[in-house]
């Protein structure tokens, strides 16, 4: 198709495989042999959701930016599929995407390319750019720190071995899942604590009483790569907080940030960790909807260094996705700082130990999502209209929430988030449905449709302590009173039929 409309080069990654971040990577860095540049960039992935024949696949496009296309991009490729009454193609043999190199046709309308390149090298190159990669080795390669790397059997498998084992000198033991599969070895491709089950058994957060030592720290990666989980030592980090903590060092521990950072910014749905941190080092500091194109916008104005989404998904202005591996390398990268030290003797500073110092410095934001997936549609938009609806009385919203729990604040604001850029003037409407409380606690609810059937309901459960003596408490018991009202008030099981929700995180 693309020979048959005057498409004059086109690359592709080697075997097929090249991930969210690293096509992001190709588009804003990568120069051809003969000097071209991309101008854009298709990803064919089923992301984070289940793949093959009998599950979900989508098609990404990713602007000229490196960054996913703006909505008013796609609504007008929207408009144009109602009018297309024929397409061109061009008969052209099969094209060895095993072997590198660039293979030539010509035809009436002049010569077409397909130039095979290595998906790893253009990517390796730009994370070495980014960070200390020496400092790293001699962490990894400490016998006092151990590692795990869990692919999901998605395309990180094509980057980890190279990046961890080959370039840092990670043990080749300590990759799980590392062979790209286009099913995902049947499995579910979401970096949590769900679906990530033989890491989250590996690091000691599973139910099996293994007595084998867990690793010092552990990650995972979603289907494309742009997805990550963060885990220490039998110690689960949320995403709120690992974006949270990567801003807060990343002038000390990552050279690329050594001069400062611009800004940063989250998604509505992401804790207000990062908000704290902001405030903390006087940064600038933005809140945006759910999707990567609002951060694409701040980093083109140079605006934004780090961003992030309670989604598993970080990142930074290297490129405009999300980046599962770079997230890894950051948080390695900050390890390996705590530690310059601690290597040859003393006690080693761990994934826990940092996270709970964040938290005596800038207050813990106990955070939950629940995930209520495949529910029917009608049922769902009915659910989000009654809540909307029921914000236009605070007293009614307030009397509710009082007769479920009366241990929890009252609720100051309610609304549907909307969001003006500040780039592109651009308004996004109907975001979210917020309900904040007095103390700072929050409950959002959202319809997410990244998913081939029904709908997903996603609902954000957020308080925070800034008492240092009250932020080692058990997540569950410090949200329990939230759950209960965000349940009661929602009435989720009377619209959704269901008594639990898919997915915890």
């Amino acid at each position: 198709m693309a020979a048959g409309n005057g498409v004059r080069r086109v690359w592709v990654g080697q075997n097929g495989l090249l991930s969210t971040p690293a096509v992001s990577a190709v588009i804003r860095e990568r120069v051809g042999v003969d000097g071209s540049r991309a101008t854009g960039a298709f990803i064919l992935t089923a992301s984070h959701n289940p793949g093959g024949p009998n599950e979900d696949f989508g098609i990404k496009y990713n602007m000229e930016n490196g960054g996913p296309a703006p909505e008013g991009i796609t609504d007008q490729i929207y408009e144009n599929t109602k009018t297309i009454k024929e397409y061109l193609t061009a008969d052209l043999p099969d094209v060895d995407i095993t072997a590198i190199g660039v293979t030539s046709f010509s035809g009436h309308d002049g010569q077409f390319d397909v130039e095979v390149f290595d998906s790893a090298s253009d990517y390796v190159k730009l994370m070495k750019s980014i960070f200390d990669f020496e400092s790293i080795q001699k962490l990894l390669t400490s016998p006092k720190f151990t590692f795990c790397y869990d692919a999901l059997h998605g395309v990180a498998g094509a980057y980890a071995k190279r990046i961890f084992v080959e370039e840092l000198g990670a043990q080749e033991s300590s990759l799980l899942n590392c062979v790209p599969k286009e099913d995902f070895g049947g499995g579910h491709p979401d970096p949590n604590l769900t679906y990530a089950k033989e890491l989250v058994s590996r690091m000691g957060l599973g139910k099996s009483n293994s007595e084998v030592e867990p690793p010092e720290f552990g990650a995972a990666a979603d289907g494309d790569a742009d997805r990550n989980m963060i885990l220490g030592k039998r110690f689960f980090v949320t995403p709120s907080d690992s974006v949270s903590i990567i801003a807060a060092n990343a002038v000390e521990a990552i050279p690329y940030f050594s001069a400062g950072l611009k800004g940063v910014a989250r998604s509505m749905p992401t804790s207000s960790g990062l908000d704290v941190v902001a405030k903390n080092l006087n940064l600038k500091f933005f809140e945006v909807p759910t999707g990567w194109k609002f951060f694409g916008n701040l980093m083109d104005a140079g605006l934004c260094s780090i961003c992030g989404e309670e989604s598993f998904g970080t990142g930074s202005d290297h490129i405009r996705e999300k980046d599962g591996i770079w997230a890894v390398l950051a948080w390695l990268s900050i390890l390996a700082y705590k530690n310059k030290e601690n290597l040859g003797g003393g006690e080693l500073v761990t994934v826990e130990d940092i996270v709970r110092n964040h938290w005596a410095t800038y207050g813990r934001h106990y955070y939950t999502r629940y995930d209520y997936e495949n529910v029917d549609a009608g049922a769902a938009k009915e659910l989000m209209a009654y809540l909307v609806k029921l914000q236009s009385s605070l007293s009614e919203v307030n009397e509710i929430v009082s007769g479920i729990r009366s241990d929890v604040s009252k609720v100051v604001h309610a609304d549907e988030f909307e969001y003006k850029d500040p780039i592109d003037g651009s308004i996004s409407k109907h975001q979210g449905i917020r309900y904040l409380f007095e103390d700072g606690s929050r409950l959002i609810f959202r319809l997410s449709g990244t998913g081939s059937e029904g709908a997903t309901i996603r609902l954000y459960i957020e308080q925070y302590e800034k008492d240092p003596s009250k932020t080692g408490r058990d997540s569950q018991d410090a949200l329990a009173p939230l759950v209960a009202v965000a349940l009661g008030l929602s009435k989720m099981q009377q619209f959704t039929a269901r008594s639990a929700p898919t997915v915890i995180t």
